[in-house]
């Protein structure tokens, strides 16, 4: 469920839904000139965004350094010696691929064995070019949930040109085909999971009155092989009021056990949990459990069921990992005991679960460290392992059938290397494969300072930089954070980034600001809704010590963020013209007045707090960046971009802060894809040419006139 913690996010179309509630009625939402603007795929709307398009797009491709960024940034995307990132299943190791052959991708499987060779022999399962073409569709890969143990039957989940909805479609790793007359789903913001080979539980569109405010689902239904969707059997009702949606879970473990939770989201960050099980009547039986509503069940080993939280629980600390025994969940009556504890400076990162351990991902002051936990009689026992430092580690698989996992190691300047665990007998991870570098990081440095915030809170953040720039001032830097939703930015390989810009002269920096998860819930809670202020307090901190250090200086500092990322730069845009040149800003949310009533707004009203809400929405009128804007005042141009089929944040922001800029006189490049959802990447030339143009306004702001250098 952690998963669905960090992944859900979205809310209403233009104009609302029927049975929203209604929300307050500001001036300055009535009073909007460009509400026009959300009507997301009115031919009005779209024909101003194809006039915007004209008008940006030879600005930037005719740059000559654009086909140089696009050339390199799809060699890298579509290199063939990328490593190909594993999924224990069936016994095999299965891999969704996009290369230049095959730009939305092929789902594939090899053998344990052969997947240790340095070109491993793959047979195709889904050829998604090929689906789509006979299909007339832009098919995008959203994943698979296979039934387990066996895993042989899987529920393929596919977007239609990169949306948050999906559709399912049964199909069987033995034969290697979609099951005849098998589940299928059609497309909606949905959710299943296995019951056994013949049934499902699942949260879906059902029909009028069954989607929340913020389009998710809130009914539970049961659905057997062979019936249509219309004769599945509601076992559990949220209610349309509910932030997000509804949905089911299994767990299992090694031995057997298993357990189904339905988890109620009252708001983005939890809700209630229940336990169903199948008996008592057609609908089963739900029984609720006593837990905090950020708590969240994330595996099951040894009939243990293992939770993570950002809530108190009893005497476990938010931010912990605890667990109970399958029978006490059973029972409702539960006493959780303690897996991990956290220090201030610590947050847990993935909780992962093999055939008879837990494996635990954290960082220490943003540096990867992973233990791995042995059940024994009374409790757990731990065992650390040695990772590289100054890395993230992650888990790239897991399965329940051994005790074999697969880590991912990576750093800014270092490539990614995959790796083996024995999680019975812990050593330093055995290496399987490595990325090939994919930018000369020679003479590159990596360090990591502190900035101190306008309440004295230090905020880490890295930079990477030649080590011969002299720090005069003059480095082009791009500067990125997130600050939100209890997620956390860590070192990750640069990769294209560092072929565009770092090989070019240029410096990149990352922010570990406050409303991120590096340091746990209390760094996200310190900026949730009112307390936002210092999210964006800390980013002009880290900017203003990269000043004294002399990094670089506001003339040649650009800025970037997208999602809450883009929100973060619309308020940087408006509370610091002054401290950059350039402010790239990505599939954003702009409008914080109208944010509920947009796409999927309304789920983040624990994030931003609610214009219902006198206090709060006093707050978001004073930092809405639409709202924000003063004609006459001197801003840098600022990069726009976002995508037509983005279901989750919507287009409407972009387009609406673009046209206010507009109707002011100011400057402002505005972009807007018609395919690839939310992230923008429906297939790996799009994603290339999205990178392409952002870095060649970035060198046209920091660098100048093609033909300048980056360190000049």
């Amino acid at each position: 469920m952690r998963e669905l913690k960090m992944l859900l996010a979205a809310t209403i179309l233009a104009g609302g839904l029927a049975g929203a509630p209604a929300l307050a009625q500001t001036a300055a939402m009535t009073n909007d000139p460009y509400i026009w603007l959300e009507d997301k795929d009115g031919a009005k709307a779209l024909s101003w965004v194809e006039a915007e398009n004209a008008r940006t797009l030879p600005r930037l491709q005719n740059d000559p350094r654009y086909a140089a960024f696009y050339a390199e940034a799809l060699a890298i995307a579509s290199a063939k010696d990328r490593i190909p990132m594993p999924n224990q299943q069936f016994g095999r190791i299965l891999n969704f691929w996009r290369d230049a052959d095959h730009p939305q991708g092929l789902w594939r499987w090899t053998t344990e064995a052969d997947y240790a060779k340095p070109a491993p022999a793959w047979k195709t399962l889904i050829d998604l070019d090929a689906l789509s073409k006979a299909e007339g569709k832009k098919w995008v890969w959203k994943g698979a949930t296979c039934l387990q143990p066996e895993e042989r039957l899987c529920l393929v989940a596919l977007s239609e040109g990169g949306e948050d909805a999906i559709s399912y479609r049964e199909f069987d790793l033995a034969t290697g085909q979609f099951v005849a007359n098998g589940f299928a789903l059609s497309t909606s913001k949905q959710g299943a999971t296995w019951i056994d080979k013949d049934t499902l539980l699942v949260s879906r569109d059902w029909g009028a009155g069954t989607l929340t405010a913020s389009s998710y689902p809130f009914v539970v239904k049961l659905l057997k092989r062979g019936q249509q969707v219309d004769q599945a059997v509601e076992v559990f009702r949220g209610s349309p009021q509910d932030q997000l949606g509804t949905y089911a879970t299994t767990l299992i473990d090694a031995k057997g056990n298993r357990a189904v939770v339905i988890e109620r989201r009252l708001t983005f960050f939890g809700g209630e949990k229940f336990v169903w099980t199948p008996t008592g009547s057609p609908a089963g039986t739900t029984r609720k459990l006593d837990v905090p509503a950020r708590t969240f069940p994330a595996g099951m080993v040894d009939g243990r069921v293992i939770f993570d939280t950002s809530d108190p629980w009893g005497n476990i600390a938010a931010g912990s990992v605890a667990w109970v025994p399958l029978a006490e969940l059973e029972s409702g009556q539960m006493t959780p005991c303690v897996l991990f504890a956290p220090t201030p400076r610590q947050a847990v990162q993935g909780v992962s679960t093999a055939k008879d351990r837990v494996i635990l991902t954290y960082i220490d002051n943003v540096r990867g460290r992973m233990t791995v936990f042995a059940p024994t009689a009374t409790g757990w026992a731990p065992t650390p392992v040695a990772v590289p430092e100054n890395m993230s580690v992650g888990v790239a698989s897991t399965t329940d059938r051994e005790n074999r996992a697969f880590v991912s190691l990576t750093g800014f300047a270092t490539p990614t290397t995959l790796a083996t665990i024995d999680a019975a007998a812990p050593a330093a991870p055995k290496v399987v494969k490595t990325l090939p570098a994919q930018f000369d990081a020679t003479g590159v440095t990596v360090e990591q300072f502190d900035a101190t915030s306008t309440d004295g809170t230090k905020v880490p953040y890295f930079v990477v930089r030649p080590k011969g720039a002299k720090l005069d001032g003059t480095t082009p830097t791009l500067m990125t954070a997130y600050g939100g939703f209890e997620l956390s930015r860590l070192p990750t390989y640069l990769g294209s980034t560092g072929k565009l810009w770092l090989e070019r002269g240029g410096a990149y920096v990352l922010a570990n600001i406050r409303g991120g998860g590096e340091f746990g819930p209390a760094w996200h809670d310190a900026g949730r809704k009112t307390k936002r202020q210092v999210i964006y307090d800390d980013f002009a901190a880290v900017a203003k010590d990269l000043f004294a250090r002399r990094v670089t200086s506001a003339k040649k500092l650009g800025i970037y963020g997208g999602s809450n990322g883009g929100l973060l730069m619309g308020v940087e845009f408006n509370q610091h013209p002054d401290l950059w040149n350039a402010v790239a800003i990505q599939v954003p949310l702009l409008d914080m007045i109208r944010y509920e009533k947009i796409a999927a707004g309304a789920s983040w009203v624990d994030e931003y707090g609610s214009v219902d809400n006198p206090a709060e929405r006093a707050f978001l009128e004073k930092i809405s960046p639409y709202a924000n804007i003063k004609k006459g005042g001197a801003y840098p141009e600022p990069y726009i971009w976002t995508t037509t089929k983005d279901d989750r944040v919507g287009p409407q922001h972009a387009r609406k802060f673009a046209a206010r800029l507009k109707e002011y006189g100011l400057p402002y490049l505005f972009y807007e894809d018609t395919a690839g959802g939310h992230s923008g990447d429906a297939d790996i030339a799009q994603g290339a040419r999205l990178q392409a143009l952002q870095m060649t306004y970035f060198a046209q702001k920091l660098i100048g006139p093609a033909g300048g250098t980056a360190a000049r």
